[in-house]
């Protein structure tokens, strides 16, 4: 996608489509303003006859628009022109794309980037039109074998701003937010295959190839004789039941030398069946977005290679399946972690604790400044946060800050859920260190408390995305999240972001 910007008036500027925004009682946007004039008043013509809705939401697209030197006229409705907001316009613009993706357009002209949206800057507009553009014409058809015909592919993307220091703003939030859209698509693809395609060796061979498509990136691999070798017995006690072998994957990238890396850790259970502690069959095919932590720290490094950040990051992936079989871990089974602690397994479908748990120390070989783990953890999450927000535990008030901060800015946010000794008390055990679980009441930070014993020392931060990965029923599928969240605490971080 090539990316430019302009500050000429969207009348002049040729493209296969250009997107401009009416507000209600038909006052127009600053683009729709300088169509119309253009047109010598067409535009507003064609809100009075009705062809042009204005209310929030609604797409009207236009042929050979008059005096206009774009192919296509697509007018959005933004609503009430008081309090739009980034939430507002990310709707909008989304409506705008879905009726563009139908078109023939391979340029596109986006003029909405013209108007006042508060606690917004020309960077993020510039970066949310990109990603939600990536977003629209996103298809997962791999696994059909007749797939629907390709849409024409968009080459182009122009924004419009008011100045040349908004143009240079909108342009880097429009490279950012292309390499965020390459890493979301990467995080959906693999948590959209199916567990018989994407295993723990297929997860480990993608791993690799993006180490070599990708400048910077470095990837090792570790197989099971090597995790039992580092006494990663909690982790293999998850995988005892499945004929596919665990991998570790060990991802990193190093964009200043010297520096502490931030250790991000992601869950790559890549089907859980719940093994003895059996899962009920409703939806148990959505198990194969257990995944879902793991493609986000694999696609959140490939972003920090692609844009060169001035950041050291690794990526830690302990990946296995969760399967019954005669070899399976039982209920009531006591194992020991590489840490050292031992653990009692009193429900092995609470596994995704026990791989990140030996992930987690191996980190520490690292010296990371912060580590920051991604699971789809608990039930309990969803319940207490629903679909919307990710869940953020950490006792680091200012790493609290930073990622809900970020999940902000990159719209991709997160809500604090407690941690404390009050939940660890939960998980006490009279054979062993403690369990792995605890009763039901606060089942999230009790999982966050599990992973805390290991965390000791670090400057850590647990993220339960079990409502966030992935969404259910006509549009199942990945979202790719919390891609935009890691992807903007690390351009924080870095540096990186215009001031």
């Amino acid at each position: 996608m090539e990316y430019q910007t302009t500050t000429r008036d969207a009348a002049r500027v040729a493209a296969d489509c250009l997107v401009v925004g009416v507000y209600d009682r038909g006052t127009l946007g600053a683009a729709a303003a300088s169509v119309n004039d253009a047109s010598g008043g067409w535009l507003e013509a064609q809100i009075r006859s009705g062809d042009v809705l204005t209310r929030e939401g609604k797409v009207a697209l236009l042929a050979s628009p008059k005096g206009v030197k774009a192919k296509r006229l697509l007018v959005v409705g933004l609503g009430k022109k008081s309090g739009l907001n980034a939430f507002r316009f990310r709707r909008a613009a989304a409506k705008a794309f879905e009726a563009l993706r139908e078109t023939r357009s391979r340029s596109v002209v986006m003029g909405l980037t013209l108007e006042a949206v508060e606690d917004s800057t020309a960077y993020y507009l510039g970066r949310f039109t990109s990603e939600l553009l990536a977003a629209a014409l996103y298809v997962f058809d791999q696994m059909k074998s007749k797939r629907a015909p390709k849409l024409a592919p968009i080459t182009r993307l122009t924004l419009l701003a008011a100045s040349r220091n908004d143009a240079n703003q909108s342009k880097s939030g429009a490279v950012h937010g292309g390499a965020v859209s390459s890493g979301m698509a990467l995080a959906k693809d693999l948590g959209n295959l199916p567990g018989n395609v994407c295993t723990p060796s297929y997860l480990a061979r993608v791993a690799k190839e993006q180490a070599k498509k990708i400048a910077g990136l470095e990837t090792k691999v570790l197989g099971e004789p090597e995790i039992k070798r580092l006494g990663m017995h909690c982790f293999l006690s998850v995988t005892s039941g499945s004929a596919q072998p665990a991998r570790l994957i060990v991802m990193q990238y190093k964009g200043a030398p010297g520096e502490q890396p931030v250790a991000l850790v992601g869950k790559g259970i890549t089907f859980d069946t719940g093994g003895t502690s059996l899962k009920p069959p409703p939806a148990m095919d959505e198990m194969k977005y257990d995944m879902c932590g793991a493609a986000s720290v694999i696609a959140t490094i490939t972003v920090a290679a692609r844009l060169k950040l001035p950041i050291n990051v690794v990526a830690i992936v302990p990946t296995c399946e969760n399967m019954l079989s005669g070899t399976a871990t039982r209920p009531g089974d006591i194992v020991k972690t590489m840490s050292g602690q031992t653990v009692e397994i009193l429900n092995t479908d609470a596994e995704g604790r026990l791989i990140l748990c030996d992930a987690l120390t191996y980190s520490r070989r690292f010296k990371p400044d912060t580590v920051i783990d991604v699971a789809t953890l608990t039930g309990a999450c969803v319940i207490a946060l629903g679909h919307h927000r990710t869940g953020v535990m950490t006792e680091d008030d200012a790493l609290n800050d930073d990622l809900l901060a970020a999940g902000i800015a990159a719209e991709d946010r997160g809500w604090p859920l407690p941690l404390g000794v009050e939940y660890t008390e939960a998980l006490r055990s009279n054979f062993a260190d403690f369990a792995n679980i605890g009763g039901r009441e606060g089942g999230a930070s009790v999982a966050g408390a599990f992973l805390s014993k290991f965390a000791d020392g670090l400057t850590w931060a647990h993220l339960d995305i079990a409502g966030t990965a992935w969404v259910s029923g006509a549009k199942k599928g990945a979202t790719g999240r919390p891609v935009p969240m890691l992807s903007q605490y690390l351009l924080e971080r870095a540096g990186a972001l215009p001031r």
